[in-house]
């Protein structure tokens, strides 16, 4: 079966010169897309805006009647000091977490075997009630709640390795049993929360896990995760779709924080979430670009997952390992910490 690959070429549209969360982000990973050969592989669809029942789904009325009244604005403003929005942007978010309901409605519906969603801006730290962290829209969570409603599924796996932790979509979630959401990240990072006692409340109670992660650890340290919590933690769940919150911001390279992921770490835990797929729920999975700030190295993580989606064997890793630490850090107490807590 095929692979559906869904963008908009309007996602270049919300851009503020200067800021990390830039239009250059995603023509970074269309570029590499048809350098590489890959766009042709797959099957492209151009998103629809989110329709305002999906939203509604998850924002509150007050936030999103705040949007609106932005785009009758004639400037560009600030919404929090991390995130802007010009009179346009509320357009472009909907295109956004449309792309995101597009890629996971196909691969629910059966018309696709895996799926990609390459757009901005992106969204895990939207909450309900505000914007957050160059964030305005849940895109994830929107798609969730979506495929739940169209389509019957009664248990949904999230995964977010972005380096920093999914706030706004584990505000969504924290009390519903019907999503498990995982995330790994960075702490101390933005935006601070995450913690590993953070596990859900009322029927929810259990099914968040969060991982934080001290700056240093790499690719080593991530399989060891994957491998001795996540796939414990699905296998328990038996999920019926996973969407994978992919941000390359761990990458070594990235300037905004300060973990220590290769191109080939992040291959591998691709392929472990592909593998759970394909254990647990049909091979039904879809990946959804959230941050990486670097633009080689989002560009080159972005064609990788294009070719495990596509079955092919070889990934490409021109930029390595970096320079190696001084001193390389264990995982193992996250992993014993997180494992005590959740029973796995």
């Amino acid at each position: 079966m095929n692979t559906v690959y869904v963008t908009h070429p309007r996602c270049v549209e919300h851009d503020l010169e200067g800021h990390p969360e830039h239009a250059g982000r995603i023509r970074a990973v269309w570029q590499h897309l048809e350098s590489s050969g890959l766009t042709a592989l797959l099957e492209p669809r151009t998103a629809q805006p989110a329709s305002m029942e999906a939203l509604k789904a998850v924002h509150h009325d007050d936030y999103l009647a705040l949007l609106d009244r932005i785009s009758a604005m004639e400037r560009m403003v600030r919404i929090d000091a991390d995130t802007y929005a010009a009179p346009w942007s509320y357009e472009i978010a909907r295109l956004s977490a449309g792309t995101v309901i597009d890629a996971a409605a196909a691969v629910a519906s059966g018309q696709a075997k895996n799926a990609m969603a390459a757009t901005r801006p992106p969204g895990h730290h939207a909450i309900p009630a505000r914007a957050m962290g160059f964030c305005l829209l849940s895109n994830v969570a929107i798609a969730a709640r979506h495929i739940q409603a169209a389509y019957g599924l009664r248990r949904v796996l999230i995964v977010d390795y972005d380096v920093h932790h999914g706030n706004g979509t584990e505000a969504v979630f924290y009390d519903d049993p019907s999503v498990l959401f995982i995330s790994t990240h960075q702490d101390p990072l933005y935006p601070g929360t995450g913690d590993f006692e953070d596990v859900g409340t009322g029927a929810g109670a259990g099914t968040t896990i969060n991982i934080p992660i001290p700056p240093g650890h790499g690719d080593e340290s991530y399989a060891a995760i994957f491998d001795q919590v996540i796939w414990k933690a699905a296998e328990r769940y038996r999920p019926e779709m996973i969407l994978v919150s992919a941000g390359y911001d761990a990458h070594w390279t990235d300037p905004l924080a300060g973990m220590r992921l290769s191109l080939t770490g992040y291959a591998h835990i691709s392929r472990e979430l592909m593998r759970m797929a394909d254990a647990l729920c049909g091979g039904k999975i879809a990946f959804v670009m959230e941050g990486g700030y670097h633009l080689e190295t989002l560009g080159y993580g972005w064609a990788n997952i294009a070719r495990l989606l596509l079955g092919e064997a070889e990934i490409v890793d021109p930029l390595g390992q970096g320079n190696p630490p001084r001193r390389t850090p264990t995982i193992q107490p996250v992993i014993e910490r997180v494992k005590a807590i959740h029973g796995l």
